[in-house]
């Protein structure tokens, strides 16, 4: 890809948490964003940020320690509470991942996976 047709996008995804337990959520958290950048044919040296959130049932380990795990040292990351709207999903981990991309916005493919799919059923 060459840097004159490349663009910042983002690219959400979002998926449910089985326990909140270090080794689910990491476990849950990589497997959403291989799924994002598998999907988006993106590499790691295309990303620019990723803000993770997670539900308040869930703070047995940061999300962004996935993506340590998956080898992004350089990335840079934050992770925050999400909003606690009632009756809404819980156990839910979200991301916004800004890539640089020759995709157009419509090609982009949000990920939203088990219990998470209901969040965005038009996709």
């Amino acid at each position: 890809m060459t840097l004159v047709n490349r663009l910042v996008r983002g690219i959400r995804g979002a998926t449910f948490i089985e326990k909140n337990e270090v080794e689910s959520i990491i476990r849950g958290t990589k497997e959403l964003l291989v799924e994002m950048v598998e999907r988006n044919n993106i590499c790691t040296e295309d990303i620019c940020s990723v803000l993770f959130t997670s539900t308040l049932d869930l703070n047995a380990a940061f999300p962004a320690l996935a993506a340590r795990k998956l080898g992004w040292k350089y990335v840079p990351m934050l992770c925050s509470v999400e909003i606690d709207v009632p009756d809404s999903l819980r156990q839910c981990v979200r991301v916004l991942m800004q890539v640089n991309t020759c995709l157009e916005q419509h090609q982009i493919k949000h990920v939203y996976l088990k219990e998470a799919k209901k969040l965005r059923d038009d996709l």
